[in-house]
């Protein structure tokens, strides 16, 4: 069985993530990156493609009539036509939750960055703020106890109903904006527009549908709280980036915290660039060394069991 693993750099640095596991399921051959134009060539030969945001598209499938399986290395799967893939019998598999922890986690890095404000006062006492400080604790920036704020989490799966939980936990109130209400959610149920309006944070957790494209934009900024925090962990298309920089800079929000952008890597010229308030992180959320050793591991599995005639994780 020939496996062809297209982007290895963005899950392996510096080999810290073994292939092992996946040389033992066939002769794999493993490439840093692949640019469009190399797509083909890398995947001509291959019964088994790995990737995790190389586009694979029903021409690509049509040019290599030997893969059999496409296995995705996350789990949105908006680079493969799924569709195409069904027609030609091609079975296609993603990693879910693999990262739930990670991006609770980063979710409230964010969140206690900005209550807290210790990135900011870690600038004061550098600059030599509290050496001159007349009173033994110097706190000009306002903070805040995140305790009785409002967290509202827009969609309820794994890694939303973790961060409902940890917001739960500290003494927060908690909204949820999903799709679909499962029967034991603790928490109360919301519309958007009133989970966007109440929150004093909100967060989004939710796939990039046609319904999600673009769902961050002027009309449900202009709902919110002069005060409100926005985090995106999920896509970077669910928000309109021109209409975020622009609330940002006119004050109708307060701050934004994104791990994901629209064009990654980020383009120069996005309208968020060195905007205030505005936080940028390079889609790391999903990244701890446990977080890609998880995934691994069930990238294998989920081609095990494939082979084995008992596919899981399938999406088509």
């Amino acid at each position: 069985m020939k496996i062809a693993v297209l982007d290895w750099q963005t899950v392996s640095v510096n080999g810290d993530i073994s292939p092992a596991a996946l040389e033992e399921l066939g002769e794999t051959v493993f490439y840093p990156l692949t640019s469009p134009g190399e797509t083909v060539s890398h995947i001509s030969d291959a019964e088994i493609v790995l990737c995790n945001k190389v586009l694979i598209t029903s021409e690509i499938m049509d040019a290599c009539p030997k893969i059999r399986y496409i296995g995705v290395f996350a789990t949105g799967y908006n680079n493969i036509d799924v569709e195409a893939a069904a027609e030609r019998g091609i079975t296609v598999c993603n990693a879910g939750e693999y990262s739930t922890n990670a991006v609770a986690q980063q979710t409230f890095a964010y969140i206690l960055d900005r209550f807290s404000r210790v990135r900011d006062y870690d600038d004061a006492v550098r600059k030599g703020e509290w050496e001159s400080s007349p009173t033994f604790s110097y706190f000009p920036i306002p903070t805040d106890e995140i305790a009785g704020k409002t967290l509202a989490v827009v969609g309820y799966g794994s890694i939303g109903r973790t961060v409902a939980r940890i917001g739960a936990a500290f003494g927060m109130r908690v909204i949820v904006n999903t799709r679909t209400v499962p029967a034991d959610c603790p928490f109360e149920v919301t519309d958007l527009s009133t989970a966007a309006s109440q929150a004093d944070v909100i967060t989004f957790h939710c796939p990039l549908t046609e319904k999600t494209k673009g769902m961050v934009n002027s009309e449900l900024l202009g709902m919110m709280k002069p005060s409100a925090v926005l985090i995106n962990t999920s896509r970077g298309g669910v928000v309109c980036e021109a209409d975020l920089a622009a609330a940002l800079k006119n004050g109708v929000i307060s701050a934004a915290y994104l791990d994901v952008l629209d064009k990654e890597p980020m383009s120069p010229d996005t309208p968020l660039k060195g905007i205030p308030g505005c936080t940028i992180t390079p889609h790391t959320a999903w990244a701890p060394f446990e977080t890609r050793s998880r995934l691994m591991n069930i990238v294998c599995g989920n081609i095990q069991a494939w082979l084995d005639g008992k596919p899981v994780n399938k999406v088509n």
